[in-house]
């Protein structure tokens, strides 16, 4: 049966500050003593959760892109988080799933924070990314989306293996992103990876990171508030296919179209 190494990184990000953020971000990848495959990052990981996407933007040929490829590529790994993204004219809170051979993956944030007024400065997507890696199936979202089941519900059984969220998600609401996160997993039988920051963002808006990894019955395997971390895990398959075999819940499940 085959495993997946992953590495989270919790951090402190400092606000609207892309050098300070790359420099401080690289260091922490390079100080990763064990051997991994995926590292992730929060959710806006260059700037900070923040709404000024007209300042702070990049392409796809921007600096924050050719750093994750030469991160990718020195270090060979995939590294994915989300960052702020235009194209066309539009604007994206976009996740970037990096491959170490340059080639990359993206999937645009689908459910754009309204209450902090993400929806008047972004577009969202309409497209799921399933990524694939050593025969396992990734399904990568960003944040909010972790509060509308149907968009990351599993359509027939092993659809995916690995749910991901980056996030920028506040110390309020900790309790609901704790959750949440348990339930994605028990209800999707898969494991589950929250990636959140830690620290006071520049609208004075605290995140206690709660970053966490859940496995496919629901168990919390890692979790760690209120301080920066690095921490590296080994998913198994044969646990994820043992679950999924031992408790079959797929069969009973009721069927359904996703929008876009």
């Amino acid at each position: 049966m085959s495993s997946l190494t992953i590495t989270i990184i919790q951090p402190n990000l400092v606000w609207e500050d892309k050098k300070a953020n790359l420099d401080m971000l690289a260091k922490k990848i390079d100080s990763i003593q064990e051997k991994t495959e995926v590292v992730i990052l929060p959710e806006m990981f260059s700037t900070g959760f923040s709404m000024q996407a007209n300042l702070l933007a990049e392409t796809m040929q921007g600096e924050t892109i050719e750093w994750m490829k030469k991160i990718a590529f020195s270090k060979k790994i995939i590294l994915t988080g989300s960052v702020i993204i235009e194209e066309e004219g539009r604007f994206y809170n976009r996740l970037i799933w990096m491959l170490p051979n340059g080639e990359y993956g993206v999937y645009n944030k689908r459910h754009l924070f309204a209450y902090a007024n993400e929806h008047n400065h972004y577009s969202g997507g309409n497209k799921r990314l399933i990524a694939s890696v050593k025969g396992w199936k990734i399904n990568l979202q960003v944040c909010y989306d972790l509060r509308f089941p149907i968009w990351s519900r599993q359509q027939s059984a092993g659809e995916y293996d690995v749910l991901i969220y980056v996030a920028n998600w506040p110390e309020k609401r900790s309790s609901a992103w704790k959750t949440l996160l348990q339930a994605r997993a028990i209800e999707n039988q898969c494991y589950v990876v929250g990636v959140n920051r830690v620290g006071e963002d520049g609208n004075q808006v605290y995140h206690s990171g709660d970053s966490m990894i859940v496995d496919p019955g629901g168990e919390i395997l890692y979790h760690r508030a209120n301080e920066e971390d690095i921490f590296t895990y080994t998913l198994q398959k044969e646990k994820l296919n043992g679950i999924r075999e031992r408790f079959p819940f797929w069969r009973d499940a009721d069927t359904f179209n996703l929008p876009g």
